[in-house]
């Protein structure tokens, strides 16, 4: 029974020994590089919009009152000096009435007041009249001319107001808008109608903000008639507005344009291609971009380890990103299998491509 004990006792020490695998070195994480290398990047921007006139105002009354009569329509061309729309002048025609009245009134007395200090002009040298009745007679005439000259001005004011019951063209050019009716109740300088002046034109563009590296030049630029391409004129971009609409998010562009050619007018749709300056940048895909708290970074390779680094990304593009900070030529940016990388990591590189 000891022998067969001593007999098993190797065989199942070989069996223990057969079960353990030999430990292997852990794997890599397989990652794919790319060479930084600066390029020139200038971002070009096809953009779509309108002509525009230079100078738009907004026509409105000047006094309150209920429109009766509406003379022109959007897109009618007006001259100077024409009449555009018309209030009821009744209320103010009662308001000339009165001041009419007044005036009347103002008259009779100073007529009065006058023929009075007349006759205490005459009596007072033969002493039938003492100085002191003389002297209010002079005061009383002399308030009653400017109680006369009041009422004349108040009559002015009542006629220059009843004239503003016609709604008057400034200046020629086209009607844009129009934003009353007739029967509606109108307040003092409320717009009625948009007027484009003729004079200068402009080509408007509503841009994103990110659409740009950096503010365009004064170079000229080509515009495109939407419809026709064969249709162009040259100008130069005259105005960016400095802050973003809150309301569209963009920011607007203007070109000045020179005299527009036929077939190219007031409110057409248009094009324009514009560049921003050049600028040193380095173009990556988008798999490389990744996070670090809050801030846009990528993985950089020194020797087989990595480590993260913060980039500031200058634009999005269709499949690739352009950074114009955070890298200099020469690093070596994981653009493939950087997911479950963390830093200080070792690698493996599977391919390296040299931009």
């Amino acid at each position: 029974m000891a022998a067969t004990r001593l007999i098993l006792l190797p065989v199942f020490v070989l069996i223990a020994a057969c079960g353990k695998e030999p430990v292997s070195a852990p794997q890599r994480p397989r990652v794919d590089v790319q060479t930084v290398k600066p390029v020139q990047f200038a971002a070009n921007v096809r953009l779509t919009g309108d002509i525009q006139a230079r100078v738009q105002t907004q026509l409105s009354f000047r006094v309150s009152g209920k429109i009766i009569e509406r003379l022109v329509d959007v897109g009618d061309r007006i001259s100077a000096s024409q009449v555009l729309a018309r209030l009821d002048p009744q209320d103010l025609q009662t308001s000339v009435d009165s001041a009419k009245a007044g005036v009347a009134a103002e008259q009779a007395r100073v007529k009065q007041t006058a023929a009075a200090f007349v006759r205490q002009e005459k009596l007072l040298p033969k002493g039938y009249t003492s100085q002191s009745e003389y002297d209010s007679a002079q005061a009383a005439l002399h308030s009653e001319q400017s109680a006369l000259a009041a009422a004349q001005a108040q009559l002015a004011n009542a006629r220059e107001q009843l004239g503003y019951t016609a709604l008057v063209a400034d200046a020629p050019g086209v009607i844009t808008a129009r934003q009353a009716e007739v029967g509606q109740v109108v307040q003092a300088t409320q717009p009625v109608f948009g007027l484009a002046r003729d004079g200068d034109r402009d080509a408007v563009f509503n841009v994103f903000e990110s659409a740009f590296v950096k503010p365009a030049t004064d170079q000229p630029v080509t515009v495109t008639l939407l419809d026709n391409p064969d249709v162009t004129v040259a100008g130069k971009v005259r105005e960016v507005t400095p802050t973003v609409s809150a309301q569209t998010g963009t920011l607007q562009v203007k070109v000045a344009l020179e005299p527009l050619p036929s077939g190219m007018d007031l409110g057409s749709v248009v094009g324009v291609s514009l560049a921003a300056p050049s600028t040193n940048s380095v173009e990556l895909p988008w798999s490389a971009l990744t996070k670090d708290a809050d801030s846009s970074a990528v993985w950089v390779l020194q020797g087989d380890r990595v480590q993260l680094r913060k980039v500031l990304v200058r634009r999005y593009l269709t499949g690739k990103v352009v950074i114009g900070d955070g890298l200099a030529a020469g690093d070596t940016v994981v653009v493939a299998g950087g997911q479950l990388l963390h830093p200080d990591m070792q690698v493996e590189v599977a391919r390296k491509d040299a931009q």
